[in-house]
């Protein structure tokens, strides 16, 4: 992410040279909300465009994470955003925390502590989902940050979100 310095995840999968597609897969619970997919040498990643834009945004974050962290294992297989979540996932908790570490700046969540606001009120702030939230305070915890969270999020948590696309 760094050696890109691109905070919008649409450029950043463009300079990566990430292929990224955008079509319709559904809008119900189950339907899939996007995957990575590395084929002949290419990343592919798709995005479901039934979903809103912000939640759009979320998925392909935490897509371009695989890309990063997982392009070897995505030669056997796809990570689609559905049905394969798990809490026993790492690979989708790693990815988790990739999207959080990407979309939230570490000044920006701090300062928003600072003023005494509410975690969810943070996240709405931030118009991000609270588990995000949650995953981006575990990385604060590890840089050395004294907070904790009202919450445990599970890394299955992105397959929800569509079902409550007006809180983010």
């Amino acid at each position: 992410m760094r050696k890109y310095d691109e905070p919008d995840p649409w450029k950043l999968a463009e300079a990566m040279g990430i292929i990224v597609q955008v079509m319709p897969l559904g809008s119900t619970e189950k339907s899939c909300k996007g995957f990575f997919l590395r084929q002949s040498r290419k990343k592919h990643i798709t995005i479901n465009s039934d979903l809103p834009e912000p939640i759009q945004r979320i998925i392909l974050a935490h897509e371009i994470g695989h890309a990063v962290l997982h392009h070897e294992a995505a030669k056997m297989k796809a990570f689609h955003d559905f049905a394969l979540y798990d809490t026993s996932s790492q690979m989708e908790y790693e990815a988790n925390l990739f999207a959080a570490e990407y979309l939230l700046e570490d000044d920006e969540v701090t300062e928003l502590l600072s003023e005494d606001t509410f975690f969810f009120s943070v996240a709405k702030e931030l118009e991000v989902p609270p588990e995000l939230l949650d995953f981006k305070f575990r990385i604060l915890k590890r840089k050395g940050w004294q907070i904790e969270s009202p919450i445990q999020s599970n890394s299955n948590f992105l397959k929800h979100l569509s079902d409550r696309g007006e809180d983010t």
